[in-house]
């Protein structure tokens, strides 16, 4: 399986795969389901090569460490799940 971090850049580097409507869904521990988001909703800092982070409807901005991203999804249909533990 690929890297996270690789599949994140390939996604934002790589003109034709990059075609497309992408979501990222990661476990958020307090309400114990998965969030999933826009893509276009991610900001990586570049100082930080181990999190992302997200603003949510109300404005918030949440850092998400990336082991806590479990799928990601490519007009609708999951490219990339982490192995469950």
């Amino acid at each position: 399986m690929i890297p996270i971090r690789e599949l994140f850049n390939r996604i934002r580097w790589d003109p034709e795969f990059s075609q497309g409507e992408f979501a990222v869904g990661y476990h958020d521990r307090l309400e114990e389901r998965i969030i999933v988001f826009p893509f276009s909703d991610v900001y990586f800092a570049p100082d930080d090569h181990f999190a992302i982070q997200v603003s949510d409807a109300l404005g918030q901005t949440h850092t998400v460490p990336l082991h806590r991203v479990c799928e990601v999804y490519r007009n609708g249909e999951c490219i990339w799940q982490r192995e469950h533990r």
